[in-house]
Formats: structure tokens, C-alpha cells, sequence
């Protein structure tokens, strides 16, 4: 289920929804701000132009608001009901939570959104094709 091939795998992984072997992002930690949404153009494994479109991930907003809807709500039930907090503590531990994982929420949201429109390919690459290098070429895609 979690394994290469899947959509999940990908998603989570922040891999190329083509080929699986690719980084989509220029860096692998969100939490440094200043590259949380730089993408690289395209993968260097199969060659996939990751901004299909100009605008393409305006529509990860849609997902982004279910991720933090569904965040908040996780939230809330652990600060309300497991460590019975009061509504004004837990709606402030919502806001920081929410706070804390926007990086990971943006990221996130990109990979569903892209992997809703572009599925798994085996034969995308091969493994001699995968160029290892580091790039050159990242973009800011936001």
C-alpha cells in the first residue's frame, strides 16, 4: 500500500507521480521557509514537466483547506476530549497546531492535487535513465 507504485507512496513522499523516483521538491525539509515551495522543473528521471500548466497548483488551495479543516478538527478532539481542555485552550492549540503545520499542509496538498491528475507509470524509466545529480535547475512554483 505505502510501496512504489502507489499513489500514497508518492504523495507522502513528495516523489514524481510519474516515475516514483524523483524528489519534487528542491528541498526534502518544509520547515525552511524560504524553499517550502520551491519545485524543481521537471524530474530528472523520466523527464516530467511538473507544472503542467501554468497555474496548475492553484487548485491544491482546495486541498489544502480539507488538510487544515481536517487538521483542526484532529486537534480539537485530542486537546478537548484526551487531555480535557477548555474550548478557549483548545482553539488556541488548534491555531498553533495549524501554525506549525502549514509547511507540511502546502506540501502535502501539492502532491494529492498533482497525483489526482497524473498516475503511476513503470515503464516511465528506467533505472539507467535516472540522472543522480543534483539540479540546477529549481524553480519557485508558488
Amino acid at each position: 500500500m505505502f510501496s512504489k507504485g502507489s499513489k500514497i507512496y508518492s504523495m507522502t513522499a513528495g516523489k514524481c507521480p510519474k516515475c516514483h523516483d524523483d524528489d519534487m521538491f528542491v528541498n526534502s525539509n518544509p520547515y525552511i521557509i524560504t524553499q517550502t515551495m520551491k519545485m524543481h522543473e521537471h524530474c530528472r528521471c523520466c523527464g516530467f514537466k511538473y507544472k503542467v500548466e501554468p497555474n496548475f497548483f492553484f487548485g491544491a488551495m482546495y486541498v489544502s483547506y480539507g488538510l487544515a479543516v481536517f487538521a483542526g478538527i484532529m486537534i480539537f478532539m485530542a486537546s478537548h476530549f484526551i487531555f480535557s481542555s477548555g474550548l478557549t485552550n483548545s482553539f488556541i492549540a488548534i491555531l498553533i497546531g495549524l501554525v506549525l503545520l502549514m509547511p507540511v499542509i502546502a506540501r502535502l496538498s501539492r502532491n494529492i492535487y498533482i497525483n489526482l491528475f497524473i498516475g503511476y507509470d513503470k515503464d516511465a524509466v528506467r533505472k539507467s535513465d535516472c540522472n543522480t545529480e543534483p539540479y540546477n535547475d529549481a524553480t519557485s512554483a508558488a
